[in-house]
């Protein structure tokens, strides 16, 4: 299985990114998928996730409520992120990741994820 994440990059406070997981080996409308994000000096940490297709379930951290959109387009087997509204605090290296089947609640849980992609800077200007 790999995951490839696209679409980071420079954008001014307010503006918006949209980043996108591409699988390969693992077919999104069958598995749970994450977006996680690190900062410098800071730990790893949620951002959102989406549950198979069965369940459909979307989970977003607070933070990003109402800025942030998670989609999955099964045609194209990618697992997108709107970003819209960005601040400075937003900026990290973003992460997506995957496991096969439905996690639940529990997808904001790194640990419970099998497969992970390399990162994608996205950098919010003030």
């Amino acid at each position: 299985v790999q995951l490839q994440a696209s679409g980071g990059g420079l954008v001014q406070a307010g503006g918006s990114l949209r980043l996108s997981c591409a699988a390969s080996g693992l077919t999104v409308g069958s598995a749970a998928v994450g977006w996680f994000r690190q900062a410098p000096g800071k730990e790893r940490e949620f951002v959102t996730g989406i549950n198979w297709s069965g369940v459909g379930s979307k989970y977003y951290a607070d933070s990003v409520k109402g800025r942030f959109t998670i989609s999955r387009d099964n045609a194209k087997n990618t697992v997108d992120l709107q970003m819209n509204s960005l601040k400075a605090d937003d900026t990290a290296v973003y992460y997506c990741a995957a496991t096969r089947g439905s996690l639940g609640s529990s997808g904001t849980n790194s640990r419970r994820y099998d497969y992970w992609g390399p990162g994608t800077q996205v950098t919010v200007s003030s």
